[in-house]
């Protein structure tokens, strides 16, 4: 794959084969993000547990205490209080059928979906479309819910969804680089710590095989996966 000019300067700004603290970490890769927007910083965590196996399935959410940097535009499918509920909150998009059809339709203008408990059947209609794109709600991430009101509250504040991919890895935003060094480091250190609390009584060995921190457009920097147990 062939790198720009700026992607190839960045790497050589610092060692590809070393392992750095966090804090080192997000100060290298502050000083390699050269885009010109305010790119996105994310985590990536290689963990020894097998995705195929059920009960050694990672996943969890969490609000981080200096959010993503990005607003999310919430879609709530819900009837008469709750409706009403969910547009007090700041809700995007409110409604039922008519929402159902629109997506059906192939509109997808929203980052979340909430619902209650009562609309998962007219939502489970769209399942098939919704799923291969991450937008159906689960209870156990927080998206099916009569509390609707905290549900988009989190949301907006920077909830996060961190779930293991087919390869045993998870990729999760941690801020923005316009957050400076304390701020994404706060957020790393409280994903972190969930993900080592969410590990599976069956795994066996080493529990975190490796840690990645990158931006949108920069190379990716090792962490020392000891900091976090």
């Amino acid at each position: 794959m062939k790198h720009g000019k700026k992607y190839s300067d960045s790497v050589k700004a610092f060692d590809l084969a070393k392992t750095y603290d966090a804090g080192e970490a997000i100060g290298v890769m502050l000083e390699t993000a050269k885009a010109k927007f305010d790119e996105t910083v994310e985590l990536h965590v290689r963990l020894g547990v097998d995705p195929r196996q059920a009960d050694q399935q990672v996943r969890g959410v969490l609000v981080l205490p200096n959010g993503t940097g990005k607003t999310k535009r919430v879609l709530v499918v819900a009837k008469g209080a709750k409706a009403d509920a969910a547009l007090a909150a700041g809700a995007d998009f409110v409604g039922a059928e008519e929402l159902i059809a629109k997506i059906q339709g192939g509109w997808f203008d929203f980052d979340v979906m909430i619902t209650t408990p009562d609309m998962m059947g007219m939502v489970g209609r769209i399942g098939r479309i919704l799923g291969p794109k991450g937008l159906m709600p689960n209870p156990k991430s927080g998206t099916v819910t009569m509390d609707v009101e905290k549900a988009i509250k989190e949301v907006k504040a920077g909830k996060v969804e961190y779930r293991l991919d087919k390869t045993a890895i998870i990729h999760c935003p941690v801020g923005k680089k316009s957050f400076g060094k304390e701020k994404l480091q706060e957020n790393m250190e409280v994903l972190m710590n969930a993900i080592v609390r969410a590990k599976p009584a069956s795994a066996k060995g080493t529990y975190i095989k490796s840690i990645v921190l990158s931006s949108t457009m920069g190379p990716g920097i090792k962490v020392n996966a000891a900091n976090f147990g």
